[in-house]
């Protein structure tokens, strides 16, 4: 039991300025302690479960004595009844902790989740898409309103609108509302089911995407046109024309080509290889160059000032450049339909093997066991298989207006 000191006045108390614990009297234990560097703040030291204890009561002059003293006896009190008041706060404060953390609103949490996956997002203009389609369509309903208080109700108002005219949009709505509020339960923003789920929930209710709006696959140009169109290809002057066709003879995607940097191409080993930030898959990627592609890398000009290939008017070419070029020649396709193109030559006129053709679209393999087994990148049969492409592409049909059928020796 804490002796029991002098009561002490509130202009005694005003007084102390000793560092230390000066007991004040009034209740037993409670006590000013004054800090080294002059802060004061009130302790009451008590016996609790049979060891001494000091509990914080608050800070000087904020807490004036009358309260302070008023306080001590509440948790004197509480002691008395078997309850130890050191942990009744503690747990009160974690409680206010939780509410405070469920209090935190979509918004909030998306904004969050946006900020923690931007390293993996590979260029800003995912970045852009994700926030603008939230702002769009979810911030109206659930913006401002407390993530663990979303419920399906909330989510359907948001797809009912879209779900029909605007399905492709309305399913990547409805999967980054998935994705924030099961960051905001594993943060513990949360303790519900997630609403926004599709399997087992939202599936049951939304007709599925494709039975809505059937897949729209890249329009692509017909294997047997692709002689004469390479051919007028070639004749095109401009910086596009030439990524174009560059992308076509190493069936590329457009932006890596337009990306395409002199630092990843050796001519002499005619490989362009493709680091694994500008990669779809996030992995490096070596392309073998056909003679016609390193023929065509030979002629280009070098811009000072600029490691591009293929540079525009302000840094890299604009995505729309390339398909610009075939709107002008009056073809019914865009640039990633030849990537079509080239794995419908490999699978219908040659013996190609299919992983392979694979392979050379830097597809990523789905069977993860045949993934974690397949170590190398099979460049030379992939060479093989460009060269085929490159005459392929550049050869014209015999007489009877059949392809000719490549074939080696």
């Amino acid at each position: 039991m804490p002796r029991k000191a002098n009561e002490l006045t509130a202009l005694a108390v005003r007084n102390l300025n000793r560092p230390g614990l000066h007991f004040v009297g009034g209740v037993a234990g409670l006590a000013l302690q004054v800090l080294p560097t002059g802060g004061r703040s009130w302790i009451l030291r008590a016996m609790i479960g049979g060891r001494r204890r000091d509990m914080g009561l608050g800070g000087y002059p904020d807490v004036p004595l009358g309260e302070a003293r008023e306080a001590a006896r509440r948790a004197r009190e509480l002691v008395r009844n078997g309850v130890d008041p050191i942990d009744q706060a503690q747990a009160a404060r974690s409680s206010l902790k939780a509410d405070a953390a469920k209090a935190t609103t979509f918004r909030q949490a998306a904004e969050a989740y946006i900020a923690g996956q931007t390293m993996s997002w590979k260029n800003a203009k995912h970045r852009s898409q994700w926030a603008s389609t939230l702002k769009t369509y979810a911030y109206p309903v659930i913006g401002d309103l407390a993530v663990s208080d979303i419920e399906a109700a909330h989510v359907h108002k948001i797809l009912d609108p879209i779900w029909g005219s605007k399905t492709e949009t309305a399913n990547r709505v409805r999967n980054r509302i998935e994705l924030v509020i099961d960051w905001a339960i594993a943060r513990g923003h949360r303790t519900a089911s997630n609403p926004a789920r599709w399997k087992g929930h939202l599936d049951k209710i939304f007709p599925k995407r494709r039975k809505v709006a059937p897949t729209q696959h890249h329009r692509a140009l017909p294997i047997d046109e692709m002689y004469s169109f390479m051919s007028r290809l070639h004749d095109v002057d401009g910086t596009g024309a030439r990524a174009l066709e560059i992308a076509i003879l190493t069936a590329a995607r457009s932006g890596e080509v337009r990306g395409m940097t002199w630092y990843e191409i050796d001519l002499s080993q005619r490989v362009w290889t493709i680091p694994k930030e500008r990669m779809k898959a996030g992995r490096e990627h070596r392309v073998p160059l056909s003679p016609p592609a390193v023929e065509l890398l030979e002629r280009l000009p070098k811009i000072g000032g600029t490691g591009l290939v293929f540079p525009g008017a302000r840094g890299p070419l604009s995505d729309m450049t390339l398909a610009a070029v075939l709107r002008r020649m009056g073809i019914d396709a865009v640039p990633h339909g030849f990537r079509s193109t080239f794995r419908d030559w490999a699978a219908e006129r040659t013996n190609h093997p299919t992983e392979v053709a694979e392979m050379a679209l830097a597809h990523t393999i789905k069977n993860q066991s045949e993934a974690a087994y397949r170590r190398g990148d099979l460049m030379e049969k992939r060479r093989r298989l460009a060269e085929d492409w490159a005459t392929f592409c550049y050869s014209p049909p015999d007489a009877t207006g059949k392809v000719v059928e490549l074939r080696r020796p």
